[in-house]
């Protein structure tokens, strides 16, 4: 058994990464994400995934400015475990509703202290990208992200009120330093 590690996107998990997106489908995640497509150019995304534009196939409105944004997977034993997303600056909208980071762990995955490792493993890539302090939100019902963070020394600020258009989100502060 190896042990866990964060890579670039590569091809060479296409079809476990469909699995697990299969699994986020079925808890009504990524739903932008179409399987089929993926499956046919897989290539392409990953590649763009890896352009650092900022999330290529994430739709965004007009109003959203896109920032530059770092994925990274976290594997073991040859498969899939989840994403952390890493957002070399924030904007109004991160500011409030996004944050520098943003992690999932597949959900067949979820309880295994994935979470935790893969926060940490991401942490050094974090600072190495400029960031020393990282911002994180999550939703205040998301108790296991919350004990994540948590868990990996982030400080919480506070939390955003609801609007009509974004939900409340509880704001940490993380040391990547």
């Amino acid at each position: 058994m190896s042990a866990s590690k964060l890579i670039r996107p590569s091809i060479d998990y296409k079809d476990n990464y469909l699995e697990a997106l299969e699994e986020y489908h079925a808890e009504d995640r990524y739903l932008y994400q179409n399987i089929a497509d993926l499956s046919s150019d897989f290539e392409s995304f990953v590649k763009e995934l890896s352009a650092e534009k900022g999330y290529p196939h994430q739709p965004y409105q007009d109003w959203v400015e896109p920032v530059p944004e770092t994925v990274v997977w976290m594997i073991k034993d040859e498969q899939y475990l989840g994403t952390v997303d890493i957002r070399h600056r924030l904007n109004w909208h991160l500011e409030k509703w996004g944050g520098h980071v943003h992690f999932v762990i597949r959900p067949s995955m979820r309880g295994k202290g994935f979470g935790t490792k893969m926060l940490r493993k991401a942490m050094p890539i974090i600072n190495y990208l400029g960031i020393d302090e990282a911002l994180l939100t999550v939703a205040p019902d998301n108790e296991w992200a919350i004990e994540i963070i948590e868990t990996c020394g982030g400080k919480f600020e506070d939390e955003t009120t609801a609007t009509d258009k974004f939900p409340a989100m509880r704001r940490y502060w993380l040391n990547c330093s």
